[in-house]
């Protein structure tokens, strides 16, 4: 049986973002293939010992933000013996790789996620050592994923060597809830079903939330828009700025999968202002409901949607995207059906030549 850790997550069962659904999706599937999966012990609420066949570890830190390098750090070094393969998510540990590869004979595969030094939420130095964590990873890793082609296009222009393209799933978020359920949850919202344009992302800059909201505001669309608005200054200027807005609705963040379901399905348009990072897996799960997508014009969203939405750059942009006519997207709906299944990207993940 070939032992694998998994590093660089909150932990599972999946409650926070993309690599968490992404660990949620490919253990446990597989006899010949034991995962390990290293877990904060002060984000998981329940601290399960195994979860859908797989050990799950504890480390003493939070997974995100100013503790994410320790807790890769620690993670690493609590993997160095008993595992044939470690898979890392996210370059955040990846500085202690040259050290990790002296002492242990484990094959190393890195998904590098989303050029996180690109983000403008971070500083000078953290873009630097981020920079260099992510130098560091591509030359110390057997195997670089590649979440979209616009990512893979840069690390073979910026070091010269080819990636191995696997990108998220995106069927998980559909569900099966039944018509009175969804008149009630639109009924809860005030909405009727393809009368309203609906986002939900983390509010940061990065993430054009206030083109969003400006364009909403120019075009009178009525927008359902939910995300974490009090973690930020941003995002609570945003919340000042517009709440007073009747047609625009800030929601706090919706956990209930049925509820998202709910109000992805029957929207008019979903807008993806996302402008940093590869194939983002809440473009990827929209795409399987086919309601129109507008998403900001970035390489990694056309690739992501083979350029079959409607893309903008600027609030005026969107404005006029979010004034025209709404109708279902079948090609989006095919794209995502081909490419973004759990099952297909559970076999890519498997067939590495690293993991059999």
């Amino acid at each position: 049986m070939i032992k694998v850790a998994i590093i660089g997550t909150q932990g599972v069962p999946a409650r926070y973002g993309g690599f968490e659904s992404l660990v949620e999706n490919i253990i446990g599937q597989n006899e010949d293939i034991h995962f390990t999966v290293f877990c904060s012990s002060k984000d998981m609420p329940s601290k399960l010992a195994e979860y859908k066949g797989a050990t799950l570890k504890y480390i003493p830190l939070r997974a995100n933000g100013g503790q994410s390098i320790p807790y890769d750090i620690l993670s690493l070094c609590r993997s160095l013996w008993g595992y044939d393969t470690v898979l890392i998510l996210g370059v955040s540990g990846a500085i202690f790789l040259p050290v990790f590869r002296l002492l242990s004979r484990a094959k190393v595969v890195t998904n590098i996620d989303g050029l996180e030094h690109r983000r403008q939420k971070w500083g000078k130095i953290a873009k630097w050592f981020l920079r260099l964590s992510e130098r560091v990873a591509v030359k110390f890793s057997d195997t670089i994923i590649a979440d979209n082609k616009g990512i893979a296009d840069y690390v073979e222009e910026q070091y010269g060597l080819k990636s191995t393209l696997i990108a998220y799933g995106g069927d998980h978020a559909v569900r099966d809830v039944s018509t009175e359920e969804q008149e009630r949850i639109l009924n809860q919202y005030g909405v009727q079903k393809h009368s309203y344009a609906f986002t939900v992302c983390r509010i940061e800059p990065e993430n054009n939330c206030h083109i969003t909201l400006e364009a909403a505001a120019l075009s009178g669309t009525r927008l359902i828009f939910v995300g974490n608005w009090m973690r930020s200054e941003y995002g609570r200027k945003l919340k000042q700025q517009y709440s007073h807005y009747p047609n625009i609705t800030m929601s706090d963040p919706v956990y209930d999968l049925d509820t998202l379901y709910v109000l992805r399905s029957n929207a008019g348009r979903y807008i993806h202002g996302h402008s940093a990072g590869g194939t983002n897996p809440s473009l990827v799960e929209a795409m399987f409901f086919g309601r129109p997508i507008a998403a900001f014009d970035v390489v990694y969203n056309r690739e992501t949607t083979l350029d079959c939405a409607d893309f903008f750059t600027d609030a005026q942009s969107l404005s006029n995207i979010l004034s025209g006519e709404v109708s279902y997207n079948e090609q989006l709906v095919q794209i995502a059906q081909e490419r973004y299944t759990w099952s297909y990207i559970r076999q890519q993940y498997i067939n590495l030549s690293n993991l059999i």
